[in-house]
């Protein structure tokens, strides 16, 4: 039975591509490995994907996670094992999350996987931000009046 913090589960075939794409990060980005380092990660809005087990005890303590990758925009997915998710990273324990933050050759993977949770595109956070900016400096904005310039008499 799923924990009441698991909000989906995804299918098999996109949990054995998270974990490969996790064990490729690993090798070639960069990852942050626990719950307390995920949260610090997600936080500083330096995480651009993270897998939280769905078999966590107790439950407290990954709870917050999809809540606050809500907030800060960054995809996420449920895993049902955190054994299976410490092997995927190279650990030879548990691990009930894990935040990447530098994607390395991930990056194609990973954007699959949002894809297919999600059903839309899967952004990155920053590309998010900068698309935004770009759009912001190409609408004219409006002048504000000016108040007239009082004009100094001469000597």
């Amino acid at each position: 039975m799923a924990k009441s913090y698991v909000k989906f589960e995804a299918s098999g075939e996109v949990v054995a591509k998270t974990y490969e794409a996790l064990q490729l990060a690993k090798q070639t980005g960069s990852i942050k490995k626990g719950a307390n380092e995920a949260t610090k990660s997600i936080e500083r809005g330096i995480a651009t994907f993270v897998a939280i087990a769905g078999d966590v005890e107790p439950e407290e303590v990954v709870i917050h996670l999809p809540t606050i990758c809500e907030q800060k925009k960054i995809p996420y997915i449920f895993v049902p094992s955190k054994l299976e998710l410490g092997k995927s990273i190279g650990l030879n324990v548990q691990c009930a999350a894990v935040a990447v933050e530098n994607r390395g050759k991930a990056s194609s993977q990973i954007d699959d996987i949002v894809s297919k949770v999600s059903g839309k595109s899967a952004a990155k956070p920053k590309e998010e931000k900068e698309a935004k900016e770009a759009k912001e400096k190409q609408e004219p904005q409006k002048e504000k009046p000016q108040a007239p310039k009082e004009e100094k008499p001469q000597k």
